[in-house]
This record gives C-alpha cells, structure tokens and sequence, in this order.
C-alpha cells in the first residue's frame, strides 16, 4: 500500500513529508493506522548529525499510538482493530535482559536505528521508486501507517485517547522512570530535574508521586518555568547555581539526594554541575543524550569516591513497555499522571518541520501530531 512519511535524507537535514511504499505484515507483524506521535527530541538527534543512522532515506518517529489495521501470521493475540501504544525499544521476551525484568536493554535494540527490520534485515518501508527507507526503532510513528514487529507493540485499553497515550511510548515512561527506578527517589528527598520539556515534566511527576517533598526544576526558558508546577514542581529556576544553593537550603547543608538530567542537547559540564549539586551517596542520573563521540566529561574524580556519590545512566528510564505502560495509564485514568496538560501543541505531518523548530525555540513541553 502507499502511505506518507516524515524522513530525513541527510544529516543535518530537515524533516520532509513524502510519499511511500509500505509492506504488508511478515510473520509476528502488524500494520497498524497512526492516530498520534509525539515530537521527542531524539528525533531530532539524527535529523541533526548528534545520532547517525545506518540508512537514508530514514523515517523518523518513536512515540506513537495507532489502531491495527492488519495482521501477520503469529500474530499471538493482537487482531485488527485493536488500539496499540509503539514501545520505542522493542522487547523480544526472551533474551538475557528480557528474562531479568530489564526489557529496556533488550538484545533487539542493537539494530533500532540500523535502518531494516532487527530480525531479518529486510525493509518494510520503501520510496516510489522503490529505495529503502529506514525505520527509527523499527516503527516510524511519523508515517501514516507503518509496519512493525509484534516486540515493540503493547495493546492497550480502547478506551484510553491514542493522542494521549502515545506519549507514554517513550517521554513519559523514560521521564517517570528516571526519577522512580533509576534515582530510586524516596519520600522525603530533595530532587533536581535538570531541563523541562516532556521528558524532564515526567521526572518531575515521577519524584512527586515517589514522595519527594522538594522537587526543584531546572530551565533556562522562563515558559518552562512556568509550567513547571503544574508538573508537581516546587521551585523551579533558570540555573543549577540556583538549584544547588536551594537543595542545600532543604538539606541543612548537605545537597540533593538526586539529581535527574533531562536537558534536550547533553553537555559534559552539565554532569559535572548535577554531581557538585547532590549530597554524600546521592545520584546523579544522566537520561539526557547528545553528540554520540563526546566523552569528556569535567567530574571532581576525589568528590566522586569519598562522598560515595553515584553516577547512573538509564535507557528508557529503566522501564518495561510490557509492564510500565499499563501501570503508567492507569494512573493517568486515575487522574494522578498528567498527560493532557503535557501537550502545548498539535500538529498535521505536514507541519511536522514547524513543531520541530517551536521545540527549538522553548515552545512548548511536549509537540503531538495528530493523523485524524
């Protein structure tokens, strides 16, 4: 079938729509219909040059929801009609990580942004004149319709809204997850989140709803700022000299018991600001990326050893897709996860370029596409 699609063709690039050819379902395969992608800035990685690819043409999108529309052979459950939430790292279920609990560091995700499909290496999407296109994470919510392997797939309840559900495919689940499985945030601690956008409000709901009484954000953008209490925030400042003196203020001296870096571009010196900022055996977790070759990171290496502090990465915010998803939205239907207030703006794939450069200007905290 023909369909359209967002994709890069160089990096640097810009986002173009096209149109494309689009591949049945394979065994352990569905086809599935957009309905809502979220704009997180990984995508923006690639379009930039910060995260290469291993093909051009290469349709971007990672957090999406959608309705199946078709089924492969195998398809162990998952029928036409049902509604489903891309998980942007796939989970095979049986692999070392798979079988720890640890689904986010599934083996599968080697070959997420190689281009073909991770089990076979063939393409399901292609131009009109027939080039492969790559698939980011091996879904590309920033098409129409897509194909996908039944692993990066988790049916959900049809009556939670797909525009809003899809952010829960990878900003929130990574943002919520930061704070609650990587900093281990208990009630009563002092916690910075460093850069508020979607991922960076997920943290902050995550802190809020481990306990945390101070949870101080981080934001150069004065409308960050702003939204960053309906997010569960108590303070929010525009620098982490602020952030630390106030941590310091809560904690009779001591500092933050953690703090979470979700800024949109990663620099080195940001690590070293967050590890000054928390306390003897506080953590620092690194859930932020940004140029994939630079690895010099300014850290006090004597602080780091006899204060017992801690410097964590996490991918995905340590969440399972299978697990996390349908705990994370009931708690939105409980009204305790925000996600309609996480959403400034909508958007056609047409305008797709556009909510990209209002995500650079600071506009808003999470951009959605909307395909109906």
């Amino acid at each position: 079938m023909y369909t359209r699609g967002a994709v890069i063709r160089q990096a640097p690039g810009e986002l173009e729509v096209v149109d494309l050819e689009l591949d049945d379902p394979y065994p352990d395969e569905v086809q599935v219909r957009l309905v809502a992608s979220g704009l997180c800035h990984s995508d923006d990685h690639h379009a930039t040059g910060d995260i290469p690819v291993g093909t051009y043409p290469f349709a971007l999108g990672h957090e999406g929801a959608g309705v199946v529309t078709k089924v492969g052979p195998n398809t162990k459950g998952i029928e036409e009609g049902d509604h489903v939430i891309f998980s942007a790292i796939p989970s095979c279920g049986h692999c070392r990580w798979c079988a720890a609990g640890a689904s986010n560091l599934c083996d599968l995700a080697a070959g997420i942004l190689a281009g073909p499909r991770f089990t076979d290496g063939t393409y399901r999407l292609h131009t009109t004149d027939g080039t492969p296109v790559g698939q980011m994470c091996g879904i590309s919510t920033f098409t129409e319709t897509t194909t996908v392997s039944l692993a990066s797939v988790v049916k959900i309840d049809p009556d939670i809204p797909l525009d809003k559900a899809c952010l829960v495919g990878c900003g929130v689940s990574t943002g919520w997850g930061s704070a609650v499985n990587s900093a281990r945030v208990q009630p009563g601690d002092t916690v910075i989140v460093m850069g508020i956008g979607g991922i960076g409000a997920s943290a902050l709901q995550g802190a809020v709803h481990a306990g945390a009484s101070n949870v101080i954000a981080v934001d150069p953008v004065a409308f960050k700022r702003e939204q960053a209490p309906v997010f569960g925030a108590t303070h929010a400042v525009e620098s982490m000299a602020e952030a630390t003196e106030l941590a310091k203020q809560f904690t009779n001296g001591q500092g933050a018991d953690a703090a979470i870096i979700t800024v949109g571009v990663m620099r080195p010196e940001y690590v070293g600001q967050a590890l000054g900022a928390v306390r003897k055996a506080g953590i620092v977790v690194t859930t932020a990326v940004g140029p994939h070759r630079v690895s010099d990171v300014p850290l006090d290496l004597f602080e780091l050893t006899l204060f017992q502090k801690r410097l964590e990465g996490t991918c995905f915010g340590a969440t399972s897709g299978n697990r996390d998803v349908h705990r994370l939205l009931r708690l939105y239907q409980e009204g305790t996860l925000k996600l309609d207030e996480m959403i400034t703006r909508t958007y056609t794939l047409d305008d797709i370029a556009q909510g990209y450069r209002d995500m650079h200007e600071g506009k808003n905290i999470r951009g959605v596409v909307l395909f109906d």
